[in-house]
């Protein structure tokens, strides 16, 4: 059964995914998370799976992508951000890309090891390993688990360039690896700044940090010479889009090299819950908002097709890209895409890492 409206969750429903024609699935040993609490409300206690792959590296041919390779410490977000483009992504796990997808989470504490054995590879291709693709590698479990640190301190190390994206000031923990990194040309970061006000935030994406921690944490990368572009993403038409103009300037303001934007995205499972989610926080213009998100989308609730699927199509894409060009130059912002340096790697030495 859907759950209803969790308090500290992004998502109102927990439906058992269809896509893959999966059976209902019985609660049992979990029970105890579904049990009403004495006001009336389910509980949903965040529970961390052990995943040992085999392989750590994610390749991608994608053309609109500017990264081949990534790699994503965790699967699952506690962020709870409604729109969460990786939401998905649950339902291959017989787990509903709703409530599931925030409270249900695996941790790959091989991370490091793993690639260690692929840069260690004869033949190893140089290029920017890009963290946080897919899920962010600074959601709160991170303060636990460490593994994103340890895969940092492995390339930096090994002198290996590297992205990194994410919504969180938690980044700033590493920032005794990342600065020294930048200085080298190793390292670059994207801070995603999706919303300023704390009223919609705290049900857009309500466990991730406040969008005021997010510009600080540009400003004191910054500060640290680490380079750090501003992502306005995604842009929430009817929701969000008023508030494009103030975050491009907080984000110039925080010294941000670089910025852009992205249309929100809603593939699969993610348009449903996008829509139970506008019905309950914002009824007076839900239908309103998909009207202007599938106006961008070919009259459909996403686009998958390359290059559009980034920017939108149609008038109302054309006012965003006319409104975020006008911003940047008024704030002067850039839009240079920066490049990291290759020639710096030295594959890892042995078999075993010197930091593990």
């Amino acid at each position: 059964m859907p759950v209803e409206s969790i308090p500290g969750r992004g998502a109102t429903r927990n439906a058992v995914p269809t896509r893959f024609n999966l059976p209902e699935r019985l609660v049992e040993g979990d029970w105890l998370d579904e049990v009403e609490a004495l006001d009336g409300v389910s509980q949903r206690r965040t529970t961390v799976t052990v995943e040992r792959p085999k392989s750590i590296l994610t390749r991608n041919r994608s053309p609109d992508i500017g990264f081949d390779r990534s790699i994503n410490p965790y699967r699952g977000c506690e962020h709870g951000c409604i729109y969460c483009f990786a939401r998905p992504t649950h339902a291959y796990h017989d787990l509903s890309p709703g409530v599931d997808f925030e409270s249900r989470l695996f941790v790959k504490p091989d991370a490091a090891k793993l690639l260690h054995a692929a840069l260690s590879r004869p033949g190893y291709d140089v290029a920017p390993i890009a963290l946080g693709t897919n899920t962010d590698p600074y959601q709160p479990i991170e303060g636990r688990y460490r593994i994103t640190r340890s895969i940092i301190e492995l390339l930096t190390e090994t002198g290996h360039p590297f992205t990194i994206t994410t919504k969180s000031n938690r980044v700033l923990r590493d920032l005794d690896l990342i600065a020294p990194a930048a200085h080298r040309g190793l390292a670059a970061i994207a801070l995603s700044v999706t919303s300023l006000d704390p009223s919609i935030s705290r049900t857009l994406e309500p466990r991730a940090p406040a969008g005021a921690r997010r510009i600080d944490a540009i400003r004191q990368l910054n500060d640290a010479g680490v380079p750090t572009l501003l992502a306005v993403a995604p842009i929430i038409p009817q929701v969000t889009d008023h508030e494009l103009e103030r975050i491009v300037a907080a984000g110039a303001a925080a010294g941000a090299r670089a910025g852009f934007y992205l249309p929100v995205r809603l593939p699969h499972e993610v348009a449903p819950l996008f829509r139970a989610w506008l019905d309950e926080h914002y009824p007076d213009r839900a239908a309103k908002v998909m009207a202007t998100i599938k106006s961008m989308r070919g009259g459909k609730d996403n686009d998958p097709n390359f290059f559009t699927r980034m920017q939108g199509e149609g008038p109302w894409a054309d006012l965003l890209r006319t409104r975020f060009a006008a911003a940047v130059r008024k704030s002067g912002l850039g839009t240079t895409r920066l490049t990291l340096r290759r020639d710096l790697f030295r594959p890892p030495e042995g078999r075993q890492m010197r930091l593990l």
